[in-house]
C-alpha cells in the first residue's frame, strides 16, 4: 500500500506554527508526517530550528491516527546513540504503531555548531553511523549494556522503558554504500528526490535490494521511502517563487559541504536562486503532476513524503489533498 505523508520541515517555520500543519495534514488525509531535526536551518532570513523530539510528542498528542517519524536524526555527532535509543523508545511507547526513527549521517550545519570541531570526511561519518545503528539496537533489545566502540561506549547502560519489539528504524542515503547498509539492518530507506532519475533507479534502490539479500532479509518489507519535494499551484509564477527561498537545494555538494553557518549559506544560496525549482517537481496541472511523481512509484518506492517549499502551507496542503492524493491514491 502507498504512504502519502507531509514533510514538517523545522527550517521553516516555528514550533507552534508547525504543529497546527502538523494537525491539519492528519485531517486532510495525509498518511504521515515526518519532522526534520536541525540544530540550524539553511538560512537565517526567516529561519527556525525547534527541537523535534519535543515537537514529535506534541504532535503524538494533538493526533490520533497519522505515523509520525523523523527525516533524520543524526545519531553519531551532537546526540550520543544512546540517549537517541531511549528518546525514540519513549515515543514509539507513547503512541504505539505509529513511529519510526530515521537516522543518517549528518550534516555539518547542525553537528559543528555544537560541538566546535572539525566536519569529519564522509568515510568516518558512515562508520559513526554503523557504529550507532548498532549501539542503538542492542539498547533496544539487551539490559545493561557495555559497549566498546570505535566511536561511542556504554557501560551498563539499560533503557528501562523500551517497546518490546525495538524501534522501527529507517536509514537515509544518497550513495550506494549507505543504501546497502540500509538493506541490512533497516526496516526502512529514506531519500530525496530531485537528484536524477538513474540515481533512484540504478543505484540506490538496487543498492538497498542487495544489502537485503547479503543479509538473508527479504527486501519487500523494507518501505522505501522519499522525500518528494514538490511545488503545485493553479498560478504558475507563484509555484516556481515558493522554491526560491530553498535555492541552497540547488547549489552543488562542495558548496554545501562545511558550511554551519545560516549567513553563509544565504549568501551563497543567492547564486543558485534562478535554480532554486530544478529541485522541485513544479506544475500547475494535476495530471502532469501526478505523472511526473508515478515514476518514482514505478521504481519501488512505497511512502511517499511531499515537502512544500512556499510560507503558505495551509494553501500548498489543501490543494495537495484536494487534486493530489485522490489521484495518486487512485
Amino acid at each position: 500500500m502507498l504512504t502519502l505523508g507531509w514533510k514538517a520541515s523545522a527550517e521553516q517555520f516555528a514550533p507552534t506554527e508547525l504543529l497546527r500543519y502538523g494537525v491539519l495534514a492528519e485531517e486532510l488525509g495525509f498518511d504521515s508526517v515526518v519532522v526534520s531535526d536541525h540544530f540550524h536551518p539553511w538560512r537565517d532570513t526567516g529561519g527556525h530550528a525547534p527541537f523535534s523530539w519535543s515537537w514529535l510528542g506534541a504532535l503524538g498528542a494533538k493526533t490520533s491516527r497519522v505515523r509520525m517519524g523523523t527525516s533524520v536524526v543524526t545519531p553519531s555527532f551532537r546526540y550520543h546513540p544512546a540517549i537517541v535509543a531511549q528518546a525514540a523508545a519513549t515515543i514509539a511507547l507513547m503512541f504505539p504503531g505509529r513511529f519510526f526513527l530515521g537516522v543518517g549521517s549528518g550534516e555539518s550545519m547542525n553537528e559543528t555548531p555544537v560541538l566546535a570541531a572539525e566536519w569529519p570526511e564522509p568515510a568516518e561519518r558512515f562508520r559513526r553511523l554503523r557504529e550507532a545503528v548498532k549501539l542503538m539496537k542492542q539498547l533496544w533489545s539487551d539490559d545493561y549494556v557495555t559497549f566498546e566502540g570505535k566511536y561511542f561506549k556504554t557501560r551498563g547502560a539499560k533503557i528501562f522503558d523500551k517497546p518490546r519489539d525495538g524501534v522501527p528504524l529507517y536509514i537515509a542515503a544518497a550513495g550506494p554504500q549507505t543504501a546497502t547498509f540500509a538493506g541490512r539492518e533497516a526496516d526502512g530507506f529514506i531519500c530525496t528526490s530531485g537528484k536524477g532519475d538513474e540515481l533512484y533507479r540504478e543505484t540506490l534502490l538496487p543498492a538497498v535490494e542487495t544489502g537485503a539479500r547479503e543479509a538473508g532479509r527479504d527486501p519487500g518489507k523494507i518501505e522505501r521511502t522519499i522525500e518528494m519535494k514538490v511545488s503545485f499551484d493553479a498560478e504558475r509564477d507563484r509555484a516556481m517563487s515558493d522554491t526560491r527561498e530553498w535555492a541552497a537545494l540547488a547549489l552543488p555538494a562542495e558548496d554545501k559541504a562545511g558550511v554551519e553557518d545560516p549567513r553563509e549559506m544565504e549568501r551563497r544560496a543567492e547564486a543558485a536562486a534562478d535554480k532554486a525549482h530544478t529541485r522541485f517537481i513544479v506544475s500547475t496541472d494535476p495530471d502532469e503532476h501526478v505523472a511526473k511523481i508515478r515514476r518514482y512509484v514505478e521504481w519501488g518506492f512505497t511512502h511517499l513524503i511531499f515537502h512544500f517549499p512556499g510560507k503558505d502551507q495551509e494553501r500548498a496542503m489543501r490543494l495537495y489533498a484536494r487534486e493530489i492524493l485522490p489521484r495518486l491514491r487512485a
